[in-house]
């Protein structure tokens, strides 16, 4: 089940120490999935004691039922207005369109986001970046739109961000036999968050660090679920 995404290295080296970087290949994940299943299912038999598991934040949002078709949305003229400003990146569309932006509304709340933007256009007018998400928040960044090389159906629905992910990779953990420690990750192209896991703050540093370079991909990959060993 496991397999190496193109140009992706097998393994990396950080603070002196060689990790693997294990891919996990699956179906894809569907709402009304019961994520304990899909784990047992695709992660045990590739754990080991001592590994690492770590789990998209999208499936884990999906088996939450926290994807809406972009068809559902009716975004307000707030979201209209404000998604024209957010930069588009080839990685994800972000809260750069209506659809995303009234999701984050509803997430965030109004005030929350306007006082994002509002700091963040004028930051942006001294060479400073980031500060829309920084004050929005995660819940706001890890909001997931279609792009090109998103699988179907979801390239044409919105995910949010997961509901209690620390409580989640707790969870996730016992599924596997607490063989190994868990993770729910943020990563794309640009970098990555982990949203919630079973690991001290200084592993968590090193885990984003091993992943930094999104070995499991962006598009049509179809590897939710990846593995970290230390060799």
């Amino acid at each position: 089940m496991s397999e190496a995404n193109a140009g992706k290295a097998l393994t990396v080296d950080i603070d002196g120490m060689s990790f693997a970087r294990i891919p996990i290949r699956t179906r894809v994940v569907m709402p009304g999935d019961d994520l304990d299943e899909f784990i047992a299912e695709y992660a045990t038999s590739v754990v080991r004691e001592g590994d690492i598991l770590f789990v998209t934040e999208k499936i884990v949002a999906i088996t939450q039922g926290r994807s809406f078709a972009i068809d559902e949305i009716t975004p307000r003229k707030l979201a209209l207005f404000l998604s024209k400003y957010v930069t588009r990146t080839p990685y994800g569309i972000g809260l750069g369109m209506p659809e995303t932006m009234e999701m984050a509304l509803r997430e965030c709340g109004n005030v929350r986001i306007l006082f994002a933007a509002a700091v963040s256009a004028v930051t942006k007018l001294f060479g400073r970046k980031g500060d829309f998400y920084r004050i929005a928040g995660d819940k706001a960044r890890a909001i997931d739109g279609p792009t090109s090389g998103t699988i179907p159906p979801y390239n044409q629905a919105v995910v949010l961000g997961p509901e209690r992910p620390n409580e989640v990779a707790r969870h996730l953990k016992s599924i596997v036999g607490g063989v190994c420690e868990v993770a729910v990750v943020d990563i794309n192209d640009l970098g990555g968050n982990i949203l919630g896991s079973t690991l001290d703050k200084t592993a968590e540093k090193r885990l984003v660090s091993i992943l930094k370079d999104n070995p499991l991909g962006q598009g049509h990959q179809s590897t939710p679920l990846g593995v970290i060993r230390a060799v």
